[in-house]
């Protein structure tokens, strides 16, 4: 008997439970982003994506395809700045949210 959890089980849960871990979420997807990681940006996104709008009314949201939404959130993805901006654009709105960026000296 398996006492693990599935994990995107328990992202869905928590989303839904603390609100404040959702938009913990997509800030850290932008700064991912912004910093060089596109790939776990993705990934996360993918996270949010299935644990709040869903891609089917992501899809509709944005006019484009499920099919698409979800290979541009996969690892390997290549979403266009465009399709980019279409999805943080949803997630935003449905968090009821603005991001700002700031930025901070390195080390």
């Amino acid at each position: 008997m398996s006492i693990t959890r599935n994990f995107k089980e328990t992202i869905n849960a928590r989303v839904q439970r603390e609100p404040e871990f959702a938009k913990a979420l997509l800030d850290e997807a932008a700064s991912l982003f912004l910093n060089g990681e596109p790939e776990t940006a993705r990934l996360i996104l993918r996270d949010l994506v299935n644990a709040t709008t869903g891609f089917e009314k992501l899809a509709s949201e944005t006019s484009l395809p499920s099919k698409s939404l979800h290979r541009m959130l996969s690892a390997k993805g290549n979403p266009t700045m465009n399709n980019l901006t279409a999805i943080f654009t949803v997630l935003r709105k449905q968090l009821n949210v603005n991001l700002e960026v700031h930025t901070v000296s390195s080390s």
